[in-house]
């Protein structure tokens, strides 16, 4: 065996998503082959991937067509992407950020348990939590009591952020009375929200998942006026009137003058199965409006989660869902991340940097 016959085989081998051939987009590295064993790394653009497992299959298929009777070790290792190689903001590849049209469809739970299984796939992970009136993270991290360390670096203060679960994360929550209403006006909460951005020192991260406040307002307008925003998840329940909002949600980053690519929707809340019996579904609040949305604009359904008893209580007791093993909907939480970094990769190359946009009125 060598390696030129080795990397001939492999460059038949097609990135499911990208539809090129992993030799040419540089994929394949430390390729050693000895008399009747060949190995080597397959260099994911997510360590959250998907489709490794089926890339592993086809490398080796590939491999045997050449040498039948080859011993072939895939091993895999990861560099997240940005695009263009340019990060969103400075050592921040990436930001996604999780909106919703309406309050009260789960939209933090999916912004934490989308940070938490993108970290426990081994990525580098923050979240900033952007709602300022209503900061629900550190309570569903169990670190509501947690108070952030300020240091000062170069003539400047610097927010260190709490870290648990794998995840960096920064709330209002950590600096305000929990038991008080924050009575602020728009001005006072964007620069509330900027500086929690700007003075934070979060390392070198692949993913910053914000999760924004219901609606369309200050928040996220500043957003995209002060940050390149890789994405946005939408998150919405299948009812007509939460589904009526989303589509609000999504008209705005879609809208002409702000463009923000959509990475997917999250259909929370999707049916009811009875502990006794999982294989019965209820429709509680309707079927498949996520999924009808998605497929009328093109955009992706990320996960379909149910609603289980287990997802209020996992929140309240500050384990997520996508960390406990142990809990009905890890499976499903931690699919959704790798189904978000998917889409992550594909969007990154295949579009442009987001634009930091203008907005007069």
């Amino acid at each position: 065996m060598n390696k030129e016959a080795i990397l001939k085989a492999l460059g038949t081998v097609a990135e499911p998503d990208l539809k090129k051939d992993l030799v040419t987009l540089n994929m394949i590295e430390n390729i050693e082959v000895s008399e009747s064993k060949v190995s080597f790394s397959i260099v994911l653009t997510t360590p959250a991937c998907p489709l490794k497992d089926h890339m592993k299959n086809d490398c080796a298929n590939a491999i045997h067509q050449v040498y039948p009777n080859a011993e072939v070790e895939v091993n895999f290792t990861s560099r997240v992407t940005s695009t263009h190689n340019k990060p969103a903001l400075k050592n921040i590849k990436n930001i996604v950020a999780v909106i919703s049209g309406k309050g009260g469809v789960g939209k933090s739970t999916i912004a934490v348990n989308l940070a938490v299984g993108l970290a426990k796939s081994g990525a580098k992970v923050g979240l900033v939590d952007g709602d300022i009136h209503g900061p629900s993270i550190p309570m569903m991290f169990g670190v509501q009591n947690e108070k952030p360390e300020v240091i000062e670096r170069d003539g400047k203060q610097w927010i260190v952020p709490v870290e648990k679960f794998g995840v960096k994360m920064v709330s209002i929550g950590f600096f305000v009375d929990p038991d008080k209403a924050l009575i602020w006006r728009g001005a006072m909460i964007t620069n509330a929200f900027t500086q929690i951005m700007n003075d934070t020192d979060w390392g070198e991260l692949d993913y910053l998942v914000f999760d924004t406040p219901p609606g369309t307002g200050d928040i996220h307008l500043t957003l995209v006026q002060n940050y390149s925003v890789t994405g946005v998840v939408i998150v919405s329940t299948p009812q007509d009137v939460a589904l009526a909002d989303a589509r609000k949600a999504l008209s705005m980053f879609t809208d002409q003058q702000i463009n923000v690519p959509v990475l997917g929707i999250v259909e929370n809340m999707s049916y009811f199965s009875p502990t006794d019996m999982p294989d019965r579904k209820y429709y509680i609040f309707g079927k498949e409006g996520a999924r009808k949305l998605a497929e009328q604009h093109g955009i992706r359904l990320l996960a379909e989660i149910p609603i289980q008893e287990e997802v209020c209580s996992s929140g309240e007791n500050g384990l997520p869902a996508a960390f406990d093993e142990k809990h009905p909907l890890q499976k499903a939480f931690y699919l959704m991340a790798q189904n978000t970094a998917q889409s992550v990769s594909i969007r990154n190359a295949t579009q442009d940097a987001t634009k930091i946009v203008e907005i007069n009125q």
